[in-house]
């Protein structure tokens, strides 16, 4: 009887090939605002653009097209506060289009690039607060979206950290006229508290580091009553010996339940941390797990 022999790569093989992508990783990384095709850099390292697409995610722990514009992106952030114009360090940083850069790296940079170039003074974040089966929660939005949900002992307390995470932006209650999407939000906060998945895809105006978005997305494919480990989520961004970045970006998350950190636990089954408590923590999976059932 014939025996199937299994081929595996060489380790040389295998080093020559994470080579080549570190190679292209850093020529983009030199030069963002090139215009790059996934079949040009494919040919640059020679491979076909299929395998090349992998090789260099398997490597680098992004897409190609996500890490040109995470390093655009970084690129402008950093020419935004020496740069003449905003639309300058736009071009400059390899974006083509002005009038859609906004929309783009708006969720990147938590704000539009004239206010981050600015510091982020003037940006206006209005807020409120109410109590919850989990206590006080405050709820804080820009016209962009929710910033910040948290939770305290004291609408008090919460308006000092809220100063604390936007320390220049300009916080006014919410007006009169805001109450009716702040009572929407209340009343979706309520339900998913309770264990309830509504479906509503509510507007996020996040601010954070293309590591800690990859996290925060990842944590947002987690049902509710399920429970993934700081390993598997790193394992799931591609990022495997990323454990202990994972479990911080989950502490630095700043807008809880609708980022369910919540559904993060240890390895060997523990809670771990949970920036609210993990009485909190506890009381949201146990909902989650008897809606379910």
């Amino acid at each position: 009887m014939r025996t199937m022999k299994t081929h595996y790569p060489k380790a040389n093989t295998i080093a020559r090939t994470a080579e080549r992508i570190l190679k292209i990783r850093d020529l983009i990384a030199e030069e963002p605002a090139r215009k790059y095709t996934l079949k040009a850099l494919a040919s640059m390292a020679a491979m076909s653009p299929f395998h090349f697409q992998r090789s260099f995610k398997r490597v680098v722990g992004v897409t190609p097209k996500d890490f040109i514009e995470a390093e655009r992106l970084r690129t402008l952030k950093s020419g935004l506060r020496g740069a003449s114009s905003v639309t300058d360090a736009i071009y400059r940083a390899g974006f083509g289009s002005s009038s859609r850069v906004y929309e783009r790296v708006d969720t990147r940079l938590g704000m539009t690039p004239g206010q981050y170039r600015s510091g982020g003074a003037g940006i206006q974040i209005s807020y409120g607060s109410a109590e919850t089966a989990l206590g006080c929660v405050l709820i804080g939005a820009t016209d962009r979206g929710i910033c910040f949900v948290q939770f305290g002992n004291s609408a008090a307390s919460l308006l000092t950290a809220l100063k604390n995470e936007y320390p220049r932006a300009s916080l006014t209650p919410m007006l009169d006229s805001q109450r009716q999407p702040f009572d929407e939000w209340m009343r979706l906060l309520a339900q998913r508290i309770e264990g309830a998945q509504t479906g509503a895809d509510l507007p996020l105006d996040i601010q954070g580091t293309q590591f800690q978005l990859k996290v925060w997305k990842a944590l947002l494919r987690i049902p509710p009553g399920a429970v993934a480990s700081y390993g598997e989520v790193a394992r799931q961004i591609g990022q495997p010996r990323a454990v202990r970045a994972v479990a911080s970006a989950c502490a630095t998350n700043r807008i809880a339940v609708f980022i369910p950190c919540h559904r993060v636990i240890r390895g060997d089954g523990s809670l771990g941390g949970y920036r609210w408590g993990l009485a909190r923590k506890r009381a949201l999976l146990d909902r989650e797990r008897g809606a379910r059932s």
